[in-house]
């Protein structure tokens, strides 16, 4: 199986340019790529995982990745997929992101030797004139069929409608893939399926300016079985950060994925080979959530490392026979927290951020989806001493996927 046949058969390609001569590039190891990042916050997450697996997978087959990250674009900020435009950040916030950004890439891509290279469009866009950028590419661009892309028609039919902010974003990206094209050689810019009217404004700029063929190919979005992008969490997104997201909720997230998702999640983010993965298609029952462990090892450890994936799933399967979970999240009270030694069952959800309110908390215990150490909790009066909350203290648990370790300090 070649590169590109591999890549099909594991379902990450969604739209391609030039099919043929693309994948010539790609499976002779002659490609030289670019994904971007914009640096909207200080960690990557689950949304940008697979695009960094798939830059880890062409690297290995000999193709040179480009890491561009977005200090430029990201100071107007993408309107794909938004119903409203981004909040303004500042230059510094930017920066910030940007080195933390750089720092979790290197655990998934090799830059020593030249091998890939990592660039911060801010080199090139912020230092541009409006005029000479007019004459040199505005000619390139018809507006016309810029208002038919997709990220823009969404927007122009919403309260609000799109800034002339925005509508530049377009011409940025499209300008990134030219710079790049003519700095280091780059043939090809992959990014996600709602990415694919602006990666088809830069080979278009490309073809015009300099009538060289460039190529656009886009990753399928991680998507559930009902349709919904994948990596959210009733408290947000799934951070590659581990202060932001520890090793165990990260490990905990792929353990908990749907029955009908398990499989497609590991032809498309883990490196088994594709036999391995086939050979599970048939399970069910328990083998099915044998399954979700190898999916959340896999996953934890290509992120974090194999000591947090062991330590993530010794507490998870811990977690559920109620043994030692050392490595839960954990919650740290004070005595100020408690009254008379003591607190309340409903206080001690909401501190715990497993309920958000407590009327929520309230109706949580009354529905039955609340333990302490295992132990059903019906009565909304109850109280957990001190005792309990010292030393390892006690799992509290709200449903069946969210669980705290609760201790007094």
């Amino acid at each position: 199986m070649t590169v590109y046949e591999e890549l099909v058969e594991r379902g990450l390609i969604a739209q391609v340019t030039d099919e043929d001569e693309l994948k010539e590039l790609i499976n002779a190891g002659k490609a030289t790529f670019y994904i971007g990042f914009d640096a909207t916050a200080d960690s990557l997450h689950v949304g940008h995982f697979m695009a960094l697996c798939l830059m880890k997978r062409l690297q290995m087959s000999g193709n040179r990745p480009i890491a561009l990250v977005g200090g430029g674009t990201t100071m107007i900020g993408d309107p794909s997929g938004r119903s409203d435009m981004r909040q303004m950040m500042t230059p510094e916030m930017i920066n910030h992101n940007c080195e933390c950004f750089k720092k979790q890439m290197a655990k998934f891509i090799d830059f020593s030797d030249d091998k890939a290279i990592l660039v911060n469009n801010a080199d090139w866009l912020l230092d541009l004139n409006y005029v000479d950028v007019l004459r040199e590419v505005g000619s390139c661009f018809s507006v016309n069929r810029m208002l038919s892309a997709e990220c823009y028609k969404q927007r122009m039919d919403r309260e609000g409608g799109l800034t002339f902010l925005e509508f530049n974003y377009m011409i940025m990206q499209a300008y990134d893939f030219y710079q790049l094209y003519q700095k280091y050689g780059c043939q090809m810019q992959l990014g996600g399926n709602d990415q694919w009217s602006n990666m088809l404004a830069g080979t278009d700029l490309i073809r015009r300016k300099l009538g060289e063929n460039a190529y656009a190919m886009t990753i399928t979005l991680l998507l559930n079985s009902e349709g919904k992008k994948m990596g959210k969490t009733q408290s947000g997104a799934v951070w590659l950060d581990p202060n932001k997201t520890s090793p165990f909720e990260f490990y905990q997230y792929w353990r908990n994925v749907s029955d009908a998702d398990v499989i497609k999640c590991l032809k498309m983010l883990t490196f088994l080979p594709l036999e391995e993965i086939k050979a599970m298609e048939n399970w069910e029952g328990s083998e099915l959530n044998k399954a979700k462990e190898i999916l959340a090892y896999e996953l934890t450890k290509l992120v974090h490392s194999e000591e947090d994936a062991v330590a993530a799933q010794e507490s998870s399967r811990a977690l559920f026979s109620q043994g030692n979970a050392a490595n839960m999240p954990t919650v740290e009270l004070t005595d100020a927290d408690l009254e008379d030694g003591k607190i309340d069952i409903i206080s001690l959800l909401v501190k715990a951020d497993l309920a958000p309110s407590r009327s929520e908390a309230r109706r949580n215990i009354q529905q039955g989806g609340v333990s302490v150490n295992g132990e059903k909790v019906t009565d909304i009066q109850a109280t957990v001493a001190k005792e309990e909350l010292v030393g390892d203290g006690a799992v509290v648990k709200r449903g069946k996927k969210k669980f705290k370790k609760v201790v007094v300090k």
